[in-house]
This record gives C-alpha cells, sequence and structure tokens, in this order.
C-alpha cells in the first residue's frame, strides 16, 4: 500500500482553498485493501499401503509408509525406497500379517546409506521422520508385524527335484503361485538391498510357523545384499533357502530362533557376519542342506557369535543337520557357557549320520575356529560335538580351533557402527 505524506505547505493550502471557496467540496479518496485468506493443506507425512504393487513405486523419506497386510511387488514392478525411509507396519497374524513380499521377476532397490538407513518396524515403535530409533520398544518386543522375503529364479534343492515351492509364512490357500522361489537363473538379480534395519517382526502364521527377519528364497547372485541388521524376531533372523546370492555384513540380534538359517543348497558366500543371542534364542547357526538331488555348498567367512554368559535359555552355537554341507571359517565364538538348568555346554553339532558323512568326505568343512572358552572349560575340543560318534570332528579340532582370550579372525565389527544395536546396547563398535 502507498503511503501519501502530506507536507505542511499542501495542508496550508488546502486549508485556504476552503475558507475562499465556500462552493468548493474536497473529495478525499480511501484506499481498501482487501486481504485474501490462503487456506493451506498440510503436508503429507505418511501413506498407508495395503494393496500390490504392479507398478514401479518410489518410497520417499518425507513419508512413513504403513504396510496394512500383505503386500506384494509383483508383476515385473520395481519397489524403489529411498535412504532414511521409515516403513511401519500394523500388528496381525496368520493370513493377516502385515509383510512386504518381492515376487519372482519384480525387484526392489533399497538404498540405505549409514547415515539414513532404510527402517522397517512396527506401527507400535515410536520412532518418527527424521529419526533411526524411537524410545518404547527394545530387542525384546518381537513378533509385531511380519518381514521382508525376497523370492528369486536361482536354484534351490527341493525334495523330488522340484524347480519351485512355496515359501514359508506365505499362505497358499489365498495367495496362489506368488509365495514360490526356485528356477534356473543363478544370476538372477532380485535387485539391491543396503543398509537396511529389520526390527520386531516375525509374527505367526500358522502352529510353529512365523516369519523370519528376512527370508531370501532363491534369491540369484545378480542381487546385491550387504548391511543388514535384524532385531528382535521371533524366528530367525535371515534365512536362506537355496540360491546364489552372496551377503556382506549381516548383524542380527536377540532373534527368538536361530540367527543365520541355511538351507536347500544356498551356495553363496556370507562374508563378515555377526549373531548377538537373546534370552531366548535358539542357535546362532543352524545349516541344512540339498532337500533334492541338486548339490550347493555355502561359503561363510568372517563370522562372530555371541551368547549370553550364565543365560539358561539363550541357546547354543551351531548345528548342523540334514545334509549340511559347506565351508566355515575364520569364525569367532564367545560367550557361551551352556543351555538348561545345569548349563550343558553350548556346542558346535553334527547332528545326525548324514552330514557327518559329508564332514568324512571333505564337502563340511571348518577352518580357522576361535573360542573364548567358559569358565571351568580347558580345552576347544570340548566346544565341538559330533552326536554320532562316526567321525574324526572332535579330534581334528586340535587342527581347525583354538582357545583364546581376545579374538583375532571373526567379523569387523567397525562396518556396524551404524546399527540400531550398536546405539541402543552401547556396542561400542
Amino acid at each position: 500500500m502507498k503511503k501519501i505524506i502530506w507536507s505542511l505547505a499542501t495542508i496550508t493550502a488546502i486549508i485556504t482553498a476552503a475558507s475562499c471557496e465556500k462552493e468548493t467540496v474536497v473529495e478525499i479518496e480511501k484506499e481498501v485493501i482487501v486481504k485474501d485468506t490462503v487456506t493451506v493443506d498440510p503436508v503429507e507425512t505418511s501413506i498407508t499401503v495395503s494393496e500390490d504393487i504392479i507398478t514401479d513405486v518410489t518410497w520417499t523419506a518425507d513419508k512413513v509408509v504403513t504396510l496394512d497386510g500383505r503386500v506384494f511387488v509383483t508383476e515385473g514392478a520395481s519397489l524403489t525406497i529411498e535412504p532414511g525411509t521409515i516403513i511401519k507396519a500394523n500388528a496381525g497374524s496368520g493370513v493377516n500379517a502385515s509383510v512386504l513380499i518381492v515376487t519372482r521377476g519384480s525387484n526392489i532397490v533399497a538404498v540405505g546409506t549409514a547415515a539414513a538407513p532404510i527402517i522397517f518396524t512396527s506401527a507400535a515403535d515410536n520412532i518418527e521422520l527424521g529419526q533411526t530409533a524411537g524410545t518404547n520398544l527394545d530387542q525384546n518386543d518381537r513378533g509385531l508385524w511380519g518381514g521382508l522375503i525376497i523370492l528369486g529364479n536361482a536354484p534351490a534343492s527341493f525334495d523330488g527335484d522340484a524347480v519351485s515351492a512355496q515359501i514359508e509364512g506365505v499362505p497358499t490357500d489365498t495367495d496362489g503361485d506368488k509365495g514360490l522361489y526356485g528356477g534356473t537363473d543363478a544370476a538372477d538379480d532380485s535387485g539391491t538391498l543396503r543398509y537396511i534395519s529389520i526390527r520386531h517382526g516375525g509374527a505367526l502364521i500358522g502352529e510353529g510357523n512365523e516369519i523370519n527377519g528376512l527370508t531370501l528364497g532363491a534369491v540369484g547372485s545378480g542381487t546385491t545384499v550387504d548391511n543388514i541388521e535384524v532385531v528382535g524376531n521371533v524366528d530367525d533372523g535371515i534365512e536362506f533357502f537355496g540360491g546364489t546370492v552372496n551377503t556382506t555384513n549381516l548383524f542380527v540380534w536377540a532373534q527368538g530362533d536361530d540367527g543365520l538359517d541355511i538351507d536347500q543348497a544356498y551356495s553363496g558366500t556370507i562374508d563378515n557376519a555377526m549373531v548377538i543371542q537373546g534370552g531366548i534364542s535358539d542357535h546362532a547357526l543352524e545349516i541344512d542342506g540339498p532337500e533334492g538331488s541338486l548339490q550347493g555348498a555355502y561359503t561363510l567367512t568372517n563370522a562372530t557369535l555371541i551368547g549370553l554368559d550364565n543365560n539358561a535359555t539363550a541357546g547354543e552355537i551351531a548345528d548342523f543337520r540334514s545334509n549340511a554341507q559347506g565351508t566355515n571359517s575364520n569364525i569367532l565364538v564367545s560367550g557361551f557357557t551352556g543351555v538348561g538348568t545345569d548349563l550343558v555346554l553350548s556346542d558346535v553339532e553334527i547332528d545326525n549320520a548324514g552330514v557327518a558323512a559329508n564332514y568324512t568326505a571333505g564337502t563340511l568343512v571348518f577352518t580357522n575356529w576361535e573360542i573364548v572358552l567358559p569358565t571351568g572349560v580347558t580345552n576347544s575340543s570340548e566346544v565341538f560335538n559330533d552326536t554320532t560318534d562316526s567321525t574324526t570332528f572332535e579330534a581334528d579340532t586340535a587342527t581347525f580351533s583354538s582357545a583364546v582370550t581376545e579374538g583375532t579372525v571373526g567379523a569387523d565389527t567397525s562396518v556396524f557402527a551404524w546399527t540400531y544395536a550398536n546405539g541402543k546396547a552401547s556396542l561400542g563398535f
């Protein structure tokens, strides 16, 4: 609005004119300013996803994404998730469990960073936009939603030599073939998972059937998987069902069942992994082999397995069972005192005759294990157990294991500085 400044001379002239000319009328024009009221819509800070993703979609870090029920990325669609995005999932069990499933032929590009990881968590978590952790949940809050499932076309060894099978955690009666995994393309590409934290999952699907934190079903070597954290899952932290995908920097804390679980002739490499047991954890490692005639052997190298000293329910070190075959090298074990009311020593176990035969044949290999011995245990050989008593496994420990007070092998823990667990448990990485 213009301001009009009247000078003293001007004011005098107007008054003089008014007194000299009786008939003169001075009209003063008024300027009226009309202010419009502008209504600004609030910025949308959340979206809810409850239906299948069948076209390319991007989830951005400026909105919390809420999964409501079982959501498939399917029909060749690609889901891109920006660094720092928070994905929350509503509670549910059985067919109503909230879970994100990437089907065969579809794609996920979820690339976080150490400073801005992508976080999958429960809707009950009070974490907000821009944060990396809430304050109301911890590693003991499990089963509040499902998990993340990636399904590929790489080979897996199934009973009866089937080419594909239904993944556990996905009901067959409601989802048709969207839960199938397996194929013949060893180089299959399901996308990229990098700097992902998966928390508080493992919802119950059926009796004894829970969802893993991260399920990799026949995922191929064209897929990138690195810097993954799973915290407080009811079932396994990360499970490999066949496939050829190579992974690095895996971290599992306080799972209800096994930390890392291998099945169905998984033949990729797991490099630099850490499992920290919780109060109800089972095995840090559970390894199974082929179910059919297709053979395949994994490589696990540079891993650290941490138990809970003097905790009667904190599980065991490793169980090699059902035709397990692969190479296990540079493994550090600490804190596994014992299990049960009498604290029977936690062990690394050859579980049956098939596994024993693989050890004897050289298809199940152990090299360079270091054990921080529990109180009262004087030799690392006491930690290794062949339940069949048919191999030289226990005697051979002198060649592949040693007792230490501080490890020189195992995971490079500095790469886990970004994790929720490092901050929550003050691990000092």
